[in-house]
């Protein structure tokens, strides 16, 4: 009852073809302040779209939203030790052309641009790109989630604690938005992975890059909020999906008492230093648990 789960990248923005390369190296650092420059989304996919390669790093866990970003923007990770990385880690990623990706860049770390085979590269770049498309966008990880847990409902509850910005959280709400739209209600909304103009990017984590302003509006039926309690008890949903169980289970003991355990998914997308590895007891209760960060 227990599962890997990774982050995942909206499809939508994946590019189409590779871009123009300007300089091997990505100038931005993991870890390196001085380095963190780009206030916009547009500017800092550019960073990784005119760079051939782009350090990245395990930082408090080793998932890392970066990983992706590099990937989905035609560029290739260098990802010094991730032999290291546990097996059930980042188990869904593409770990041996993430290796891959490590060999090139240490063949052309010290060439020039114009003395690259950048067909060789590209050749790779091509490979995370179907990779990202076919394993790790949003929807695709809803997917999975389903899958793994042997569930296909027809109406979802979607429950948060807080609207804090959580990258797991938001990037599976937008897959199961995705594929079910209002069917999956979220509660309480997450209002910054909607599609507005009053989004203040500055007080979000990572400015708001990558996990907002995606949704439409009349993907959340405002109307469903007023009735959350009174849903649940009817068995309104199919089934309830705790988007972060470490930072609050709403309602968990009413839905515990309405709902099949088996009904009943939770998701820890926490770093390890921030996990309560609780994870066995709320699987030896039935329900399908997926961690991010999974050292077993």
């Amino acid at each position: 009852m227990i599962h890997p789960i990774s982050f995942c990248f909206p499809e939508e923005k994946i590019i189409n073809s590779i871009p123009q390369k300007t300089k091997v190296l990505s100038s931005l650092i993991p870890g390196n302040m001085s380095t963190y420059i780009y206030n916009n989304e547009s500017d800092y996919y550019n960073e990784y779209r005119q760079s051939l390669f782009a350090m990245t790093t395990k930082k408090a866990g080793w998932d890392c939203m970066r990983h992706y970003e590099i990937m989905a923007n035609g560029c290739i990770p260098y990802f010094p030790n991730i032999e290291a990385c546990p097996p059930m880690t980042m188990a869904l990623l593409p770990k041996d052309l993430l290796i891959q990706g490590n060999a090139l860049y240490k063949k052309y770390k010290d060439a020039n641009i114009n003395e690259i085979d950048l067909s060789e590269c590209n050749e790779l770049i091509n490979k995370y790109l179907e990779y990202v498309r076919n394993h790790l966008t949003t929807a695709k990880m809803a997917k999975y989630i389903l899958n793994k847990a042997n569930l296909t409902p027809s109406r979802i509850l979607y429950l948060s604690k807080d609207v804090y910005p959580d990258y797991l959280r938001c990037t599976v709400l937008h897959g199961f938005k995705s594929l079910y739209g209002s069917e999956c209600h979220d509660y309480p909304k997450i209002p910054h992975i909607y599609k507005t103009n009053t989004i203040n990017y500055s007080s979000l984590y990572g400015k708001g890059i990558t996990y907002t302003n995606l949704l439409d509006s009349n993907t959340h039926n405002d109307v469903l909020d007023a009735t959350v309690e009174r849903d649940i008890q009817n068995k309104y949903y199919d089934i309830v999906i705790y988007g972060s169980y470490h930072r609050g289970m709403p309602y968990y003991d009413l839905v515990s008492k309405t709902y099949d355990a088996n009904k009943i998914i939770l998701i820890c997308g926490e770093d390890e230093n921030g996990c309560d590895y609780k994870h066995k007891n709320f699987a030896d209760r039935g329900h399908s648990v997926f961690v991010r960060e999974l050292h077993f």
